[in-house]
Formats: structure tokens, sequence, C-alpha cells
């Protein structure tokens, strides 16, 4: 911090905690109450043949004795029923079977009404523990939700300052600019770049763009300041919010090449290219559960609530695991879909690789390939994930190749990761969309057939600005 800086203490920072903290609680109280019920209680067992006695025994000429004297071998035989229908199901076996006819003159109603009352029972544990189910992945939602805002609350509590004389200048070289600015806030992020936001218009007839208004901010810090992306064009008559950042060191292009199980056009593979916050930028490739349009449409659910996580500020992982909970909750069946995201710091050159379930990446670093691979599972199968990651440090031309399962499968056991370096390693194209088509027409040349699965590959090539 430089002198003049002052750290400042927003009471928005307090209040985030103070809602960070009640979510915490709240989840807290859910994880603690009923747990899933695997069996029955003596209390239930003990109420579901009371239902069979008042329904089947109560007009028999023999309940007195079997309720009475026979008390111990009644419950015994309604024992042994419900334990048959666990192991066998409603048939039962033989042996049961003979037993209850050869001890009760109503052996065919006493049965139907004990497999009809334990049904019913059954069915109440199991919609009680889909609750319980649920409560668990709202629970979960609520603490990773919890957590995140917490660390945006510290983030942005650390990274706020003040600095008057800085104020002044901004404010001073803007006017002489025909830019009026309201107020300012300055902004030290976690990696030690500055960002300021201001409020601003132009003043009287006078016309300013934002890249006026960034050459001005620029030449106040002394850094190269550019507008943040997304934001407008034009400084209007109209107070506005404006917000600089310190420009990145690096850019990157993408490209992508694709094809269908089969050669058909829809395809189960989806993928997005994403602005984020503090000069980042994200990649991200998802596989659905088998092929066609049942496939499309889930592994497009994935990237839309990623899209909409991470652009919230949500850190990625944090995005997954909520993304998971969200797609396992309230399902019956299981559908699941792999991820597979590359986040590139555009001021470092890092590039952090995260797995869930998916295939192989692949970096190129000049001459030499790397491959990265994953043991974690795709997204929608458990209510808690382990997701795989790692770092690596890029420099001016390397490639990040990220490919999903097809094209993988494509090729011999055992040897998929060596022949697809091998194919990334031979080829000398350097514009991501023509390294894509051809790392595929590649794979597909060595089938020498129709694909057997949707295939997809994504490159990213980063360069110095």
């Amino acid at each position: 911090m430089k002198d003049g800086q002052v750290l400042h203490a927003s009471p928005y920072v307090v209040q985030i905690e103070k809602y960070a903290h009640s979510l915490k609680q709240l989840s807290h109280t859910f994880l603690e109450l009923e747990e899933k019920k695997r069996t029955f209680t003596s209390e239930e067992i003990e109420l579901m043949f009371q239902n069979v006695k008042g329904k089947v025994c109560e007009k028999c000429e023999k309940c007195a004795w079997c309720w009475g004297e026979n008390f111990v071998h009644t419950y015994q035989m309604g024992y042994e029923i419900l334990s048959a229908v666990e192991s066998y199901g409603s048939e039962l076996n033989i042996e049961t079977k003979r037993k209850l006819q050869q001890r009760c003159v109503m052996a065919p109603r006493f049965l139907r009404e004990t497999l009809e009352v334990f049904r019913n029972a059954k069915q109440t544990m199991l919609w009680k523990n889909r609750m319980i189910q649920s409560r668990k992945g709202c629970a979960i939602q609520m603490d990773t939700f919890a957590d995140a805002i917490r660390s945006t609350a510290k983030e942005l509590e650390d990274s706020i300052y003040v600095d008057e004389r800085m104020e002044k200048r901004m404010i001073a070289h803007l006017k002489k600019e025909n830019v009026r600015v309201l107020c300012t806030t300055f902004f030290m992020t976690k990696e030690g770049k500055y960002k300021v936001q201001m409020i601003a218009r132009s003043m009287r007839n006078s016309y300013s763009t934002v890249s006026d208004v960034a050459k001005s901010v620029s030449a106040v810090f002394g850094k190269r300041m550019v507008p943040i992306y997304g934001q407008g064009q034009t400084v209007g008559k109209d107070y506005s919010t404006l917000i600089f950042v310190e420009g990145p060191v690096f850019y990157t292009m993408q490209g992508v090449a694709k094809i269908g199980k089969g050669c058909e056009n829809i395809s189960g593979d989806s993928f997005m290219l994403l602005e984020l916050p503090e000069g980042r930028q994200s990649v991200a490739l998802s596989d659905g559960m088998g092929s066609g349009e049942k496939a499309r449409k889930e592994s497009e659910l994935v990237i839309e609530l990623l899209e909409e996580l991470l652009e919230a500020g949500f850190p990625p992982k944090t995005a997954i695991q909520m993304i998971n909970t969200t797609l396992v909750m309230g399902r019956e069946e299981i559908h699941f879909s792999t991820v597979d995201m590359s986040v590139f710091d555009l001021y470092t050159g890092a590039c952090e690789i995260i797995k869930a379930g998916a295939s192989s990446t692949f970096i190129r670093h000049g001459e030499d390939v790397e491959h990265l691979s994953s043991t974690s599972l795709p997204i929608g199968v458990l209510h808690t994930i382990d997701v795989d990651s790692a770092v690596r440090t890029l420099s001016n031309g390397d490639f990040v190749i990220m490919v999903t399962d097809g094209v993988l499968d494509a090729l011999p056991v055992g040897e998929q990761d060596i022949i697809l370096e091998t194919i990334i390693q031979g080829t000398v194209k350097n514009n991501p969309k023509e390294m894509a088509h051809h790392i595929l027409e590649q794979v597909l040349a060595w089938t020498g057939e129709a694909p057997m699965d949707d295939m997809t590959v994504l490159t990213v090539g980063i360069w110095n600005v």
C-alpha cells in the first residue's frame, strides 16, 4: 500500500458477513436434523401388526388365542413374513408360505394385508428419506453459498482503500477532458492489481468515449488501465458507473471442432467461452450422458448454470459443487455430465485446470506436450464430489487442448493419451480453430469410420499483449 492510501472498512462487508453466518447456522441446523432411515423401529413394526390385526384378525374365532396365548409365535410369524419380503419380494418363499398356512386359518388374507401394510410403510419411509436427502442437498448449497459470499466479502474488505490525493488528481484530470466525476472508489486486488470505480458523466455538450476516459485514468495511475468487459462504449449526459482495471499481460484465442455420433448434427457435448472479473477467462466442456438430444440438453443445462454462477462471481470449484447438488436433488434417475474447465489468469499466465469426470487435457509448450488426467466422478451422481485441479504456468505461444471422451475412446485402448500427444506435437497449426479441426481430422482418419460417440476438441492459445 502506498503512502496516502488508507484501508476502507465498508459496513456492507460487515452485513454480508452476518448473512454468511446466518446461512452457516441454517445449514448446520438442517444437517443435524433426522438422518435417513434404513430399518423400521420396533414401535413402527408394532403399529403394522396392529393394523393387520384390526383388518384381518378381529373377526376370526382364533384371534384371542393367536394374540393371547400364542402371541410370541404370531409376532415371530409376522417378522418372518417381513424378512422374507425384504429377501424375496411379494412372492415370498415356499417355506414361509407353508408355515403361515399351518398356523393361520385366514392365511391368504393375513398375508395380503401384511404385504399391503408393509408396502405402505416402506413407501412412506422412501418419501421421508427423499425429503431428508433434499434437505441435506439444500444444506450443502447454503453452506457452499455462505463460504462463497464470506470469501468475497473478505476479499472486498481487503481490497478497498482510500487515496485522497489520487482521487483529486483523477477528478481534475478528467474535468479537463470534459468528464465530471461524482465519486471514486479504489481497489487493490489480492494479486496486487489496481482497479478503480467511478460515477461520472460527460459535461455540457461534449462527447466522451470510455476509451478516452481509460487513457486519462492510465495517465493518472501511470499504468495501462482498461475498461472491464461488457461495459458501454460512451459516457452519457447522465451519471453512470465506469470501472477500469489494470490491463492484462496476455490475451487468448479459442477454436472448436466437433462432430456428433455417427456424423449426426446433434451432439451431446456443449462448451462455453467466458470473460471473468479480475483479468481471467474461462473455457469449459461438458459431455452429457450418452449422445443425441437428451445428452445435449443435459450438458447445455450444466454449461448454462456454470456461466450463471461464474458471472455472479462464484469460484469455479464452488460453482461445480453447487451445480452437482442441484442435479442430484429430487431426481429419480442418475443423469451425469462431465465438466472440464480451464481458467486463465491473463496477468500471470497461470492456468487452473479443473475436472469432474472429464478426459485428459493436453498442454503444448513449444515442441513438448503434457497431459493431465482425472480420476474424479462426473457431476450428478453423488451429493458431494471431489473435483480434480492442477495449475500450470503458460507462456507466449502455449496451447491448452481439451477433448471429450469420444475423441480418446476412438483411439486404441491404453495408447489414447500417447497417440493424441503425438498428433498435437506433430501439428504445425498455430491458429486455434485450425488446430482444433486438424486434431479432430487426424483422430477420425486414424479410426477410418464414423464416430462411435460425440467428439469435441477445444483449443486455447495464449500470447503476450
